[in-house]
C-alpha cells in the first residue's frame, strides 16, 4: 500500500478566514509597503461610534468628511488589535475645528472616557500647540500627559514626566492653512512619533511597566467640535509587526 503523508489542515483553514481581510490589501500596497485601508468611495472597513451620529461622517470627492453639526464621535478601524504599524494620512480643516487619530484604543472600563488611547492632535492653524501636533493622554485611571508640539516627552517607571525641546520641529509655516497637510504617525513599542509634513512634530517614549500602558488597541478618527469640518483621505497603514 502507498504511504500518504498527513498533511495539516489548519494552515488553510486560517489562510481562508483571514482571506476576507486581506484580499486586494497587496494589490494596494505600495513600494514603502503601505497599505490603503479607505477605498475612497465608502466607509467599509470602518464604524461610527456612536452609530446615532453615522450621518456625520460622509464619503464626498475621494474623502471622509466629518461634519460636527451633525454629532460628536469617532470613526474606527473595523477589526484591527495593533500594537507596532505606521499611519500616513492627508487632512483638511476648511475652517476652524479639533480632530486627531487615536491609536492603541480600547473601550475605557472607567466609563469616564468613551475610549482609553493614545490621541495624536491637529486642529486649524491658530488653534494652538497643545492641540495641533501634540499627543494626547486619554488615559483615565493614570495621570493624563501633555506632548505639545515641539516637545519630546519620557515617562518614567513612576510615571513621572520629562519634557525637552525638539531640535527643528514643525511649525506653523510648515502647515497648509486651509489646505492639506500630510500626518505620520510610528507607533513601535513603547516609543510613539508624531510628524506633519515631513517634520517632527512631538514624541513620548514611556517606561511603565508594560501591564500600566496600552499594548495594542484599534485605531480612530475623531470629531470634536459642531461647528467644524474635517476631511481625511489618502489613509494608508504599514503594520510593523
Amino acid at each position: 500500500m502507498m504511504n500518504r503523508t498527513r498533511i495539516p489542515l489548519w494552515p488553510f483553514l486560517v489562510s481562508a478566514l483571514l482571506l476576507p481581510l486581506f484580499t486586494g490589501a497587496a494589490e494596494k500596497k505600495d513600494a514603502a509597503g503601505f497599505t490603503s485601508i479607505f477605498d475612497g468611495k465608502t466607509l467599509d472597513g470602518w464604524t461610527v461610534i456612536p452609530a446615532k451620529t453615522a450621518k456625520a461622517w460622509q464619503v464626498e470627492d475621494g474623502s471622509i468628511v466629518g461634519n460636527g453639526d451633525r454629532g460628536r464621535g469617532y470613526l474606527v478601524l473595523d477589526n484591527q488589535e495593533l500594537r507596532n504599524f505606521e499611519l500616513k494620512l492627508r487632512y483638511r480643516f476648511p475652517g476652524k475645528g479639533n480632530s486627531g487619530v487615536s491609536v492603541r484604543v480600547r473601550k475605557d472600563p472607567t466609563g469616564k472616557r468613551t475610549f482609553q488611547g493614545y490621541h495624536a492632535d491637529i486642529g486649524h492653524v491658530g488653534i494652538g500647540k497643545q492641540v495641533l501636533g501634540a499627543w494626547d493622554f486619554h488615559t483615565p485611571g493614570r495621570r493624563e500627559h501633555a506632548c505639545f508640539r515641539g516637545t519630546h516627552l519620557v515617562i518614567d517607571e513612576n510615571d513621572k514626566p520629562t519634557i525637552s525641546a525638539i531640535d527643528d520641529p514643525v511649525t506653523l509655516d510648515d502647515i497648509h492653512r486651509d489646505g492639506w497637510n500630510e500626518m505620520y504617525l510610528i507607533v513601535k513599542d513603547n516609543h510613539f512619533v508624531f510628524y506633519l509634513n515631513g517634520k517632527l512634530a512631538s514624541s513620548f517614549t514611556e517606561h511603565l511597566p508594560e501591564e500600566k500602558r496600552l499594548d495594542k488597541g484599534a485605531i480612530n478618527l475623531q470629531l470634536h467640535d459642531p461647528g467644524m469640518i474635517v476631511a481625511f483621505k489618502d489613509i494608508r497603514l504599514k503594520i510593523t509587526e
